[in-house]
């Protein structure tokens, strides 16, 4: 019933946190993992008398991700403090952005079947993490890790336009996509570098109001995301369908009952008694900078899927495959000037080289077959050397065990080309003929589906050597003879 009368609106805070090799506002490493507390100095453990310096890479990375929404780059920067208690960031604040954000506006595309939705953006800003508290290790103590602490994040604030679970996980999907895209994050939401807090409300159909919120805190995987929104808005239902308010709290989400607790009443902008950041001076992006990180953006998800699907006809399936990574896109695009047929070139990369690279645990770049290896390859199909059974179930194996090997020299070793000698498909079809003239008399009488027949058999006497196309063409010259 409530979800006939109710419409969900979502809006999202997505932390995404950069691959810069030093942290937001000190020189500490940040890498993943390690012993507990030890990427950490003075700077992130909030020695006193110790000052905050700016990560370039973090604003040239806020500044890509923000040309890559759409956003207006704010030209003018500056930081502020945002207060309350941190019990995993020593110094007692985090050091973000308030009123002067890195970027404004914008959007990011999103795919929901066949159609695509463009989801807000009210801002990026910059900002950075907070240490890490873990509650598991002990039955009444908490146990801190500040490896995290002063990471680099940029924070994408949506305005409420997601309506569901599948269309947040569109947009976490896409996000991630696209920070690859930029080489800015690995994006790995089981590292903790994406995760996003799920801002949800519901409202009667048809009115235009936003009721009291509930903030879902750091959701870091896209199954729980949906699970999450599942409960919650059943939960809020619940309350408006018995005349109750829904209370503006900041929630938990255990994924291990699928329930939603709150952690305490939501805060607004005032709570954090925000103030400008005194130790750093303000940030100024010239005319030129931006011009210049314009000019050096690579291809983005959605250029490069409309490229495959539009321009070349490539199925949605096989495009989404081939624009998922950046490099996959790329590898693809390269053999475009070699390989006349797209749509051959395309089954070989998502149905033959990605799946055996994946059984192997290898990236496509690290394919161990060479560009003049693959289009030799594809040459023989398309020359009608090698059929397409003989090339993927006979001679790509092969191949497999000995990557350096041209393909040509494997195929000549096991004498698996075609063979082109004139007029002999012709005989040896007549044999077949005179072998099952009543099923040839079917064959001529209509009954077309007995090709398969006739073709299995020439395959047999010639052991898979005959050109099928060529044999069809030749099958087909014989019913106006016979």
């Amino acid at each position: 019933m409530g979800q006939d009368i109710f419409e969900t609106i979502i809006g999202l805070e997505v932390h995404v946190q950069l691959n810069t090799n030093s942290k937001a506002f000190c020189s500490d490493k940040t890498i993943f993992g390690g012993s507990p507390n030890t990427h950490i100095g003075i700077v992130s453990l909030g020695h006193p008398g110790t000052l905050p310096f700016m990560n370039k890479k973090q604003v040239q990375f806020a500044v890509r991700l923000g040309l890559a929404l759409n956003g207006y780059i704010n030209k003018d920067n500056s930081f502020d403090r945002k207060n309350y208690f941190y019990a995993d960031l020593p110094k007692g604040y985090q050091i973000t952005q308030d009123k002067k954000p890195i970027s404004i506006g914008g959007y990011l595309p999103i795919k929901m079947g066949d159609q695509w939705k463009n989801i807000r953006i009210h801002h990026i800003h910059m900002e950075e993490d907070a240490g890490k508290s873990i509650h598991t290790m002990h039955d009444s103590k908490s146990f801190i890790d500040l490896n995290r602490a002063g990471v680099p994040l940029i924070e994408i604030v949506t305005e409420p336009d997601l309506r569901s679970g599948a269309e947040v996980d569109s947009f976490m999907s896409g996000i991630r996509q696209l920070v690859r895209y930029l080489d800015i994050s690995d994006g790995n939401m089981e590292e903790g570098s994406l995760r996003c807090d799920v801002n949800i409300s519901i409202r009667h159909k048809g009115t235009e109001i936003l009721n009291n919120r509930c903030e879902i805190k750091n959701v870091n995987s896209m199954k729980f995301a949906r699970q999450a929104i599942e409960f919650e808005e059943n939960r809020q239902q619940q309350i408006m369908l018995a005349g109750n308010k829904v209370a503006q709290q900041t929630l938990n989400f255990d994924p291990s009952t699928g329930v939603t607790s709150p952690l305490r009443s939501k805060e607004d902008a005032h709570d954090y008694r925000y103030f400008p950041e005194p130790d750093l001076p303000p940030i100024h992006i010239s005319a030129a900078y931006l011009q210049q990180e314009k000019e050096h953006l690579p291809v983005l998800p959605w250029d490069a899927f409309n490229f495959l699907h539009q321009d070349l006809g490539i199925p949605v399936q096989e495009a989404n495959i081939l624009t998922e990574l950046k490099e996959t896109f790329l590898y693809f695009n390269s053999f475009l000037g070699l390989v006349e047929d797209k749509k051959l070139l395309m089954n070989f990369i998502v149905n033959k080289l990605l799946p055996a690279l994946n059984e192997k645990g290898l990236s496509i770049g690290e394919s161990p077959f060479s560009k003049d290896g693959i289009t030799s390859f594809l040459h023989l199909i398309e020359t009608g050397k090698l059929s397409h059974s003989q090339a993927y179930q006979k001679l790509f194996p092969l191949w497999l065990e000995n990557p350096t090997m041209p393909p040509l020299d494997i195929a000549e070793n096991h004498q698996l080309l075609q063979e082109r000698e004139e007029g002999k498909i012709e005989r040896i079809l007549n044999e077949i003929i005179a072998d099952y003239p009543l099923k040839w008399q079917e064959y001529r009488s209509g009954k077309k589906g007995l090709s398969g027949f006739f073709m299995g058999e020439l395959m047999k006497k010639t052991g898979g050597k005959s050109n099928p196309k060529e044999a069809m063409e030749i099958l087909v010259s014989l019913v106006k003879k016979n």
